[in-house]
């Protein structure tokens, strides 16, 4: 009887054991997941983030094997949706996909969170330059034309934006900085709007998104002059960079996701692997083509290393530009 007791005894710790290392492995993530995802985009429907996260969240879904959700939490410039995403439980089922702007808004406004260090990188899916475009009456036809244009006429050249504090405001006034010349800010809710005015000669120049702007450039309605990335751009390939004349300039757009703060780091390794192959798709490099990105991926350091850089670049340029703040 004594070794009848020993053996179930042994046999009951060995059982023990194994549940408690399946159990151990559940919250170290290699089941991970086990229910859906919600993947928060703190914009409305519709827009550039918007149309990516859908197409990253179809790819996730097959790729996991569970359901990832879009969750639009818009308002307050993209802080709402962000703040809710940060608040979450840091176990992978709330995640948040971003753009550029949420590194702007921390020059912006007084936030409720630190977006550096409040937040786990997870992956940079892919970025963009803007397009520098200026109405065809404008006599400059080179980056170094418009400075001297510019020059020449303090103030008296008007751009336009996407909205006050958005990504291509903060990138015009960085151009004024560096070539310290100064214009006219005519801020617009959204790139149709700026663009119609572009068009029409209301406004001199605009640093515009470059799906939008390329067509127009082709057919003459508008006058590329540079691309804001620190490269040409394959859909531009002739097209000179605003560095090549202002050295060190570089304004970009990216896409991006993260999690929660202290989110898990083999979770955060496999939602890594499966964005990194969802960009490597067919499917995904031309959906991405449409929007006039260029897929990145990597490591997700490649991402904490971005918001590093671009959180303290906007600052600056919002405080050197003075650009009124949201409190």
């Amino acid at each position: 009887m004594r070794i009848t007791h020993r053996c179930i005894t042994v046999t009951s710790v060995i059982a023990l054991a194994i549940a408690g290392g399946h159990a151990f492995a559940q919250k170290k993530g290699e089941s991970f997941p086990t229910k859906p995802i919600r993947m928060i985009v703190p914009f409305a429907p519709g827009g550039g983030t918007d149309i990516v996260a859908r197409a990253m969240a179809q790819k996730l879904t097959e790729a996991l094997g569970e359901s990832v959700v879009v969750d639009n939490r818009a308002g307050g410039g993209g802080t709402i949706g962000a703040e809710t995403a940060v608040r979450s439980v840091p176990d992978g089922y709330t995640l948040a996909m971003v753009s550029g702007s949420y590194a702007a808004n921390a020059a912006l406004f007084k936030l409720p969170y630190d977006p550096v260090n409040d937040v786990t990188p997870i992956a940079l899916i892919g970025d963009t330059g803007f397009l520098v475009s200026v109405h065809p009456s404008v006599a400059a036809k080179s980056i170094k034309e418009f400075i001297a244009l510019a020059k020449s006429k303090p103030g008296a050249l008007n751009f336009a934006s996407t909205g006050t504090g958005g990504i291509t405001h903060l990138a015009t006034e960085l151009f004024d900085l560096m070539t310290d010349i100064k214009m006219t800010h005519i801020p617009y809710k959204g790139t149709g709007p700026a663009l119609v005015d572009l068009l029409g000669g209301q406004v001199q120049i605009m640093f515009g998104a470059i799906p939008a702007l390329v067509p127009q450039h082709r057919t003459g309605k508008v006058r590329g002059i540079a691309v804001t990335t620190a490269k040409r751009v394959g859909t531009l390939p002739d097209m000179p960079t605003v560095a090549e004349s202002v050295p060190g300039y570089e304004a970009i757009l990216w896409y991006a996701f993260w999690g929660p703060k202290n989110l898990p780091k083999d979770i955060v390794t496999r939602l890594n692997t499966e964005i990194n192959k969802a960009i490597g798709t067919p499917e995904m490099k031309e959906r991405m083509a449409g929007e006039g990105l260029e897929p990145v991926g990597g490591p997700p350091s490649v991402f904490g290393d971005v918001l590093k850089r671009d959180v303290p670049k906007w600052k600056k340029v919002v405080q050197d530009a003075k650009v009124k703040t949201v409190q």
